[in-house]
């Protein structure tokens, strides 16, 4: 048996072959999803970010599994009186990466970092004409707007300049969408007319070298020997081995072909924690899974109709079926543990009856059709999308609506909801960096739309309070206006809450130094098999 689990582990890794001593050092993680690519600046996703995240760095970065902000490629920064201006000093000696079509010439300097925001910040930058993308989160955040210029000091010195303060500028600097890219190897990339390349044979600093990726199979990364920091690479091969299904992805934990994996069915907790081969780390979760709403799309668009659809959720029903141990009920747009969280805020009494007088009311005819779009993926804010969608069907067809749940491959399925397809929507998100912004502004404030925002709901009174919420630096006052924007939300329904989750991550004991992060990202920086 244990030659058989030996082989196997030989076999997922491709290393047949190869000297025995070096299996101590490779690592294969069980990840839920395809990534659509790895230019992290394209996309939201956990399952994108995940695949990139090996490959990158930042100016600034969360420390594994916590939420200060720390240096990465910058050493230290500088902010000025008016907080207006901020002044980053860059890390000498930082080596981008190689592939069989480049090599590059010089280290990492200030030209990479104006390649990497202006190519956002400016419609007409020559790769973005080549290339064009969108930036959802650069863009639903307001640094599009906001960040007047970037401008290099000298080759290692880079100053931001903003039109206005914005509180949790450091913070949004240490997300994925700012990873920083080889400006060199995009000029390379322009010339030779091969610029998405940047999103499939990436480029970067990070500690970890992109080898090649096979859509619904595996993406294989080595170790990058040049590291600026040697002692965060102690994996020699890192294979992402893609398994959409839970069932498959603990058996292969189980068969030690991969040693760590992640989103376990909430009814196979006990056996894992049972096994003495595995670890099951935990940590309460910092997400939301929610309804979204389609204000655009009628009946949706009337206040009446999604205040009934929300109070006929039975949804302690979805907490005990969909989540069981793991859930706990939500009833505002952000957790609990998000600093200016509302704890005044409650939900409407579970009422059947009250909502099918409001629909009638409204002059929403029995029968009408609507759609119910339920994600293909499991994520931590929703172990089972397709269970929910089955019982928000029964419940929403007992208020006379004919409802069919639609799904879609997870890079499709957000693809569409942005552009507004869907009726009604089950999502949610992990924060990304600890501020409330990235919940109230990323999700629901109006330049998110064609974004984050899948209830498409754009209200200029919610909308104000969010925008001048990040103009302030003192917390209590940001907290104050946080707080109206959550009373505000709460009374629109733009969408209903539904759960927060424990984050439950399956590991083999074998594994050193995984730490949980709380933004929900799966990082191998430090990492080591014993």
């Amino acid at each position: 048996m244990r030659h058989t689990t030996r082989l196997s582990a030989l076999l997922a890794l491709g290393l047949i072959g190869q000297a025995p001593a070096v299996l101590a050092n490779n690592l294969v993680f069980c990840s839920e999803g395809s990534p659509a690519g790895f230019d992290t600046a394209q996309y939201t996703s956990a399952t994108d970010n995940d695949a990139a995240e090996p490959l990158y760095n930042r100016l600034v970065e969360f420390e594994r599994g916590g939420t200060a902000v720390q240096p990465a490629l910058a050493t230290r920064w500088e902010v000025s009186e008016d907080g207006l201006r901020y002044t980053f000093h860059l890390r000498e000696g930082v080596k981008f990466h190689s592939n069989k079509a480049f090599t590059p010439s010089r280290d990492f300097n200030a030209d990479d970092v104006l390649f990497t925001f202006n190519r956002m910040l400016d419609k007409a930058h020559p790769f973005r004409q080549a290339y064009p993308t969108e930036f959802p989160y650069f863009i639903s955040m307001g640094l599009d707007k906001n960040i007047a210029r970037v401008e290099k000091a000298d080759p290692m010195t880079v100053v931001f300049t903003l039109n206005k303060v914005d509180a949790a500028f450091i913070q949004n600097l240490a997300m994925s969408f700012a990873s920083i890219l080889s400006a060199e190897y995009a000029e390379q990339l322009l010339n030779s007319g091969r610029p998405s390349d940047i999103n499939q044979q990436p480029i970067g600093t990070g500690p970890f070298v992109f080898q090649r990726y096979q859509k619904d199979s595996q993406i294989r990364y080595k170790g990058h020997k040049a590291y600026w920091a040697p002692q965060e690479v102690k994996i020699d091969n890192l294979v992402f081995s893609i398994n959409v299904d839970p069932s498959v992805r603990i058996q292969k934990l189980r068969r030690n072909e991969c040693q760590v994996t992640l989103h376990p069915r909430p009814a196979d907790l006990p056996a894992l924690k049972a096994d003495s081969k595995l670890q099951v780390l935990q940590q309460p979760g910092f997400n939301l899974g929610y309804i979204a709403y389609n204000t655009q799309h009628p009946p949706f668009d009337r206040l009446e109709v999604r205040q009934a659809m929300d109070m006929a959720v039975n949804k302690q029903a979805i907490i005990q079926a969909v989540y069981q141990d793991s859930g706990q009920l939500a009833v505002n747009a952000m957790p609990p543990t998000q600093w200016s969280y509302d704890d005044s805020i409650k939900d409407a009494p579970f009422d059947p009856e009250k909502a099918r007088q409001l629909l009638q009311q409204a002059g929403v005819k029995p029968g009408t059709e609507i759609t119910l779009w339920a994600m293909p993926v499991q994520r931590p804010y929703n172990p089972n999308a397709k269970l929910m969608a089955e019982m928000l069907q029964a419940d929403w067809s007992k208020l006379g609506f004919k409802v069919r749940i639609v799904s879609y491959e997870w890079g499709e399925y957000l693809k569409r909801m942005k552009s507004g397809e869907h009726d009604i929507a089950l999502i949610g998100w992990t924060g990304d960096n600890g501020d409330p912004d990235n919940w109230l502004g990323t999700l629901y404030n109006c330049d998110a739309i064609g974004s984050n925002n899948y209830s498409l709901w754009c209200d200029p009174q919610y909308d104000s309070l969010v925008k001048q919420a990040k103009q302030v630096t003192d917390r209590t006052q940001r907290t104050a206006l946080y707080q109206q924007a959550q009373q505000r939300l709460k009374q629109q329904v733009p969408i209903t809450p539904v759960a927060h989750s424990t984050v439950n991550q399956p590991l083999s004991v074998k594994v050193s130094e995984f730490k949980v992060s709380p933004f929900g990202r799966n990082d191998f920086s430090g990492v080591s098999v014993d």
